[in-house]
């Protein structure tokens, strides 16, 4: 049998469609032949499986948006000032997802989409796929930041990592909602300022105190300062009852 590159891109860029739009689990080996215009059986001759092709989809948008990274890491890590470096290394991190898939099928975000979706979906097989794909350029990322905060455990880096993922997805996924709530004054597809605000937001974000030193300061304020802390919560959480009824 020989094989058709062009009707394996088809099948790859099918099932990328497929599965940003109703997720890996709703969507059969089927369905993506129909979409490609496929026999069942391409798919199953080019990838094994519906596991196999999500791979592929993984491997070939990841491979150099993970190799931009880490190319950007390393020169991030000699810069000299900390304040500096560390803006470095969340750029390092921020700027590949704009830019390194954008001459596949779909671009940027139908990718970023598709990983939106296969992450709420918990699925076991996405869950090796995702760790397979990023785990070793994460983990580069985190011991890097590590290093300009060594202040910081571990734990907190890996959590402040997270909020910036699911910021770079829904940056990138839904840039409408920027240019609708400001008004029109930003716009929400400009991808350089979309990085400079994610870059800025994130750099504030690691450097701010942890969690457990801010639950010690406040064990140790007086009786006077809990009292009115208790007092602003208590407003706050009656304004949002009131906003809900």
């Amino acid at each position: 049998m020989t094989r058709n590159p062009n009707m394996r891109e088809a099948i790859l860029s099918a099932a990328e469609l497929l599965f940003s739009t109703h997720g890996f689990n709703a969507v059969s080996i089927r369905d993506i032949a129909l979409e490609a215009g496929a026999n069942p059986g391409s798919i199953t001759y080019h990838f094994k499986s519906k596991d196999g092709l999500l791979l592929e989809i993984y491997k070939r948008h990841c491979g150099p948006m993970n190799k931009r990274r880490i190319e950007l890491l390393v020169a991030a890590r000699c810069v000299r000032d900390g304040q500096d470096r560390l803006e470095a290394i969340v750029r390092a991190y921020v700027q590949p997802a704009f830019s390194s898939s954008s001459d596949l099928a779909g671009g940027g975000a139908r990718f970023t989409r598709l990983r939106a979706v296969m992450s709420a979906e918990g699925n076991a097989v996405v869950g090796r796929i995702i760790a397979e794909i990023f785990d070793d350029t994460t983990n580069a990322f985190i011991e890097a930041i590590g290093d300009c905060l060594p202040h910081l455990p571990r734990m907190t880096i890996v959590w402040r990592s997270q909020f910036l993922l699911g910021a770079l997805y829904y940056t990138l996924v839904n840039p409408e909602r920027v240019t609708r709530l400001s008004r029109g004054e930003a716009d929400g597809a400009d991808m350089a300022e979309a990085i400079e605000q994610l870059v800025s937001a994130t750099v504030a974000s690691m450097q701010a105190s942890d969690i457990d030193h801010v639950e010690r300061s406040l064990d140790a304020a007086s009786p006077r300062a809990k009292l009115a802390q208790a007092l602003a919560r208590g407003i706050a959480k009656k304004r949002a009852e009131d906003q809900a009824s």
